[in-house]
């Protein structure tokens, strides 16, 4: 009973706050929009450091004589690893199939290797590993792996770290420098979140400073008087969520169709659609924490009567 009569008194205050209830949604919806810009900008860093990364890889390339067999053990060994997301098996033919193909316009090359009359390409394994820095863990392994060794000769031909060594160590640190940055961002616009909606808030209450006034010199409690406005707080904070995500449906949709060339396939409205739920469920929870919490902290001056 008393429960509904707080619920009541909540809602009542809101409604009866008219413009000054509506500016407070309104910064509120601001602030969740930030929010959301948050979400959908981790979304786009993790979605073009993962493509940037699968783009990278090491191969091991094998001598002519090893065999399909010692060659695929190597990779049973590899995919073992937990440094290791994938490895891709190539074997001489379908070098010499994808050698063909990429130089079909060059007649030269092309009659040079039927001159030679036997296959010049090696079999090899690329390996992408779950993060750019453990690249030189794996080579350690393929070092000293003892399936490398076939009658106590190698059966690797080389190992093209060393090539891309520069261009994998330069990737790990712009990862790095990434989240980091990214990290930054979500506390600073984090903060400046809260303060918008403390503030907002704030002032919204001091509209009822005498109310609460009232209400304590007739032996209200703190309790009894807070429990209206944090009700009040999280009715913002609810309609805030549905304002945002009914906005950023129109939106994402829009910039979606952008964001598909200019980021390498991120769809930002595919995105937005496929994760509703999550994203709804982050501003909605969002909203009301910031609405009850700063509600909870604004009203403490007013207590003190």
């Amino acid at each position: 009973m008393l429960l509904r009569r707080v619920w009541i008194a909540g809602a009542k205050n809101f409604v009866r706050g008219g413009v000054v209830s509506a500016a407070t949604v309104l910064v509120m919806t601001v602030t969740l929009g930030i929010i959301s810009f948050l979400i959908f900008l981790s979304a786009l860093l993790n979605f073009t450091l993962d493509v940037v990364r699968d783009k990278v890889d090491i191969s091991v390339y094998f001598v002519n004589s090893a065999s399909e067999e010692n060659i695929l053990a190597v990779k049973d060994q590899l995919v073992k690893l937990p440094q290791v997301a994938a490895v891709t098996y190539k074997s001489a033919d379908d070098a010499l199939v994808e050698f063909r193909t990429k130089h079909a316009n060059d007649q030269l090359t092309l009659q040079a290797l039927d001159e030679l009359g036997y296959n010049p390409l090696d079999a090899s394994l690329a390996i992408q590993a779950k993060d750019p820095s453990q690249y030189e863990s794996i080579v350690k392994f393929l070092d000293s792996s003892p399936t490398l060794s076939a009658g106590g000769t190698s059966i690797v031909h080389n190992i093209n770290y060393a090539q891309n060594k520069e261009s994998i160590d330069k990737l790990s640190l712009a990862i790095t420098a990434t989240r980091q940055i990214g990290i930054a961002v979500v506390i600073l616009f984090g903060l400046a979140s809260i303060l918008i909606a403390f503030a907002t808030i704030r002032l919204a209450i001091y509209t009822s400073k005498d109310e609460i006034a009232v209400m304590k010199l007739v032996g209200a409690s703190n309790a009894y008087v807070r429990a209206p406005f944090i009700v009040e707080g999280v009715i913002t904070g609810v309609l805030s969520a549905v304002i945002m995500s009914v906005i950023l449906w129109p939106i994402t949709i829009y910039v979606g169709m952008k964001t598909a060339s200019w980021f390498s396939g991120f769809n930002l409205g595919s995105y937005f659609f496929s994760h509703f739920l999550i994203i709804f469920g982050i501003l909605l929870v969002s909203g009301i924490l910031l609405g009850a919490v700063a509600s909870m902290f604004a009203i403490r001056k007013y207590l003190k009567v």
